[in-house]
């Protein structure tokens, strides 16, 4: 299974929220510190804002915190939530499924089974445990970013 650039970007800017979360942080800091486009930081942000995932604020003083307890913020919910339009394989898809042996295939179950499987692993793992005492990943994103040079 291949977890979508918007997810992986979505778990990164909730851990840089979450060790920077005694403050609002801006879309042009998470951009530059989880190396991602502002552009696209900011469907992903409405989409997390949408979830209840983050809380967005608008304005000169804007910004976007967590909107719940790191806890609270299961990684396999936000997977589920992101992911939840994108199918595993062609036969998982309504419009787009070409496949002939969609009618006797048991893959399909097997996969269906593997991708929930994959999602009750994820749904133990909280936010609070990818950043609480992880002192390397609150080096990162707590040290100056680094200057770009013309």
């Amino acid at each position: 299974m291949r977890i979508t650039k918007r997810t992986n970007i979505a778990i990164r800017l909730l851990m840089f929220c979450a060790i920077n979360r005694d403050r609002l942080v801006t879309k042009s800091e998470i951009a530059e510190r989880c190396n991602a486009s502002e552009s696209h930081l900011a469907q992903i942000i409405n989409r997390l804002g949408q979830l209840g995932f983050l809380r967005t604020q608008r304005g000169r003083t804007g910004g976007v915190t967590l909107g719940r307890p790191m806890a609270d913020i299961s990684v396999g919910e936000v997977f589920r939530k992101l992911e939840e339009n994108v199918p595993v394989a062609e036969c998982f898809a309504d419009v787009d499924n070409t496949c002939p042996l969609t009618a006797g295939c048991r893959l399909r179950a097997a996969l269906s089974d593997a991708v929930e499987a994959f999602y009750a692993r994820l749904d133990d793992v909280t936010l609070d445990s990818l950043v609480c005492e992880n002192e390397t990943l609150v080096a990162l994103f707590s040290a100056p970013p680094c200057l770009k040079r013309a």
